[in-house]
């Protein structure tokens, strides 16, 4: 039993449970599952005021430092803690109007299973208006989120005591392991890459590094304006990070595979040097991985970690799901595991002359 708790799919559903909307704050939230995840295998955990967990886990020999000591050398894992939801934007003779928070695929809404996160948590259902019941000239195909509203089931004057304007809406789904060794939840996006994150963790434990590590669940990632990533960048000063997030697979337009490996980004904003590395450990280990092209940034953290100060030498690693942003994303948790085991093996390769190689030469 014991093996089945610790293992990567159990952890997924744990994390994927958790609510986590972004500005969510509310009781058994997701800061404290991944605060329960990380404190299994780092020194300490922090929080901070804006919502982030950062696990700190001290590289070897982890002696101080004296005055004429060099700094110690930091590497940032960074994957954010928030998912996509709801908020209400008014309450209409006992249903409840929302808009999205963090860009919901409106097509997969109808029929989902919510909690509105009122006064007191309420289960509710996404419904509309029949199609047997519109009017003349209504499309039967169209789908329109203001044209939709939650039902919780009680009489009206009780929903507007319980239930105000700004509340959160989260999704309610209990997540579903495939055929082929598949896992569907909703928030997979961007729990999957907080598990990868333990998952890297877990395995230092079997090696030797010399630079600090520090992982960082991010927090207000999904609104766009990365203030997790942000304020933990500027804070620890790192000198090199990863960032972990997902990335679309089995669609036409790109050429990425469930349980076919992390996806090691290629473009301006990941740095040439880190992506080398990461490869090279790939190679070494025999491990799957893929490529993705990234000529522009891509919406996620890596971009607010790669500007915080001076500077800081940044890649992303994605995990490949289908259904992005919709309460049934698929992962494969040993593309979870792949992508964990990679993120340890270069930070115990990580050495003072690495450093150096950041730097582009001169000839």
């Amino acid at each position: 039993m014991a093996e089945k708790q610790n293992s990567t799919i159990e952890m997924l559903k744990r994390l994927s449970q958790a609510v986590g909307v972004t500005g969510y704050s509310g009781p058994e939230n997701v800061h404290e599952a991944v605060a329960a995840e990380l404190e299994l295998y780092v020194d300490r955990v922090e929080r901070d005021r804006m919502g982030s967990v950062i696990g700190f886990k001290a590289g070897q020999p982890a002696g101080a430092n004296g005055d004429d000591a060099p700094p110690r050398r930091k590497v940032m894992l960074a994957a954010h803690l928030d998912e996509i939801g709801a908020v209400v934007t008014k309450i209409d003779k006992g249903f409840i109007r929302f808009t999205e928070i963090g860009g919901l695929d409106e097509r997969v809404l109808m029929g989902q299973e919510v909690v509105v996160h009122g006064q007191r948590m309420l289960p509710g259902i996404i419904g509309s208006i029949p199609p047997h019941l519109l009017g003349p000239g209504a499309s039967r195909d169209e789908v329109d989120m203001e044209k939709m509203h939650i039902d919780v089931g009680l009489p009206a004057a009780e929903v507007e005591q319980v239930v105000q304007i700004g509340d959160i809406i989260s999704f309610s789904r209990t997540p579903t392991e495939l055929l082929s060794g598949l896992i569907s939840a909703k928030a997979m996006d961007n729990r999957a890459s907080v598990a990868a994150m333990i998952v890297s963790l877990k395995t230092l434990q079997k090696l030797r590094h010399s630079w600090d590590v520090y992982a960082v669940a991010t927090a207000d990632e999904e609104w766009g304006n990365y203030v997790g990533a942000t304020t933990q960048a500027y804070t620890i000063h790192p000198d090199v990070a990863i960032v972990i997030d997902l990335t679309f697979a089995d669609v036409d337009e790109v050429d990425i595979k469930l349980n076919k490996g992390p996806v090691i980004a290629l473009g301006p904003s990941n740095h040439p040097v880190i992506r080398r590395r990461l490869i090279d450990i790939c190679d070494d280990l025999e491990m799957k991985y893929q490529n993705e092209i990234m000529p522009s940034g891509v919406g996620t953290d890596a971009y607010a970690v790669e500007i915080s100060r001076e500077g800081v030498p940044t890649i992303l690693l994605s995990i490949p799901s289908r259904y992005m942003h919709s309460p049934v994303e698929v992962v494969h948790p040993k593309d979870v595991e792949r992508t964990g085991r990679l993120m340890a093996e270069f930070i115990a390769s990580l050495d003072e002359a690495f450093v150096e190689e950041l730097i582009p030469k001169v000839e």
